[in-house]
């Protein structure tokens, strides 16, 4: 694709998604539709309280619209997409529990995790369909190539679900997530154009969705993505680095996922075995440095 027709589904998903925003906002609102706030959490998050959640709902529908124009010419896109809507669907489906069923916790993590593999699953038989391989481009290694053997599949689960997991714990302050995950997406938009792989239409889609939704995420947000709009973004971001054998880039480009995933689990981890001590402040990594002194826009212009 040129520059020009490249552009063209980010122009359509914002325009979509806008306009879902104009929507959405006033009706999740009025519904009450808010996510909860914890006590125990950073005090001056309580305000937040009231902010409707479940906003991923709005570059979803944008980016699939966008793409039933493109999914022919670009069958690619198709795995993408999958995984794209099949975690954005686990996590509607969380959001759905809390916020309307009033259950507190959503979905169980065993609930979670089930659903993970199985859409992990999916994803890695359309590769199979779509003839994509599982080697791996090395990074800073001049287009070296790596074949690992059996052991790409169980790779793919972890770096799929990890991934998901790691923009899920970036999902925290207004417009972090966003930020943080269209220069991903940037990056990967110029990967699929300089090698020439077929799946720029929905990168740039997401793009477009992205920048609709920070309209109403920027802080002070009018609006949450929610799980609904955290674990989606993070299937498009393994998706994307699968079509283009790049999954080992994430751990550079996506550093702040991979940050936040684990300061969770070293807080966890150290809190078990001193029983009761922390090494961070709060965990995800974002809340340590709040509590620290920054202010939450601070801490998204220096993570973004």
């Amino acid at each position: 694709m040129d520059k020009m027709t490249a552009a063209l589904p980010a122009l359509i998903s914002f325009v979509i998604s806008g306009g879902l925003g104009l929507f959405l906002v006033p009706y999740l609102t009025k519904k009450k539709m808010d996510q909860t706030e914890r006590e125990e959490g950073v005090a001056s998050h309580l305000k937040k309280k009231g902010t409707p959640t479940m906003g991923g709902l709005m570059f979803l529908g944008g980016t699939f619209v966008t793409c039933l124009f493109y999914m022919f010419k670009y069958p690619r896109i198709c795995p993408v997409l999958f995984l794209t809507l099949g975690f954005g669907a686990i996590g509607f489906y969380d959001d759905y529990l809390k916020v309307i069923k009033k259950r507190s916790d959503g979905l169980f993590p065993r609930q979670k995790l089930i659903g993970q593999f199985g859409v992990t699953a999916v994803f890695l038989l359309l590769l199979l369909l779509t003839k994509t391989p599982l080697t791996l481009r090395v990074p800073f290694a001049d287009g070296k190539m790596w074949d690992i053997g059996w052991l790409a599949v169980p790779l793919a689960f972890i770096a799929v679900i990890g991934t998901v997991n790691g923009v899920n714990f970036t999902d925290g302050l207004d417009g972090l997530s966003t930020t943080v995950t269209l220069l991903v997406a940037g990056f990967f938009g110029i990967a699929a154009i300089l090698t020439g792989t077929p799946i720029v239409p929905v990168i740039s889609a997401v793009i477009g969705g992205l920048l609709a939704f920070l309209m109403f995420n920027a802080y002070p947000a009018k609006i949450f993505m929610g799980d609904t709009g955290s674990l989606a973004l993070g299937g498009f971001v393994a998706g994307v680095a699968y079509l283009l054998q790049m999954p080992l880039f994430i751990l550079i480009v996506g550093l702040i996922y991979l940050a936040e995933v684990l300061s969770v689990m070293i807080q966890v981890g150290y809190f078990k075995l001193t029983h009761g001590k922390r090494i961070f402040r709060m965990a995800p990594l974002h809340h340590h440095f709040e509590l620290g002194g920054m202010s939450e826009t601070q801490v998204v212009a220096r993570f973004g």
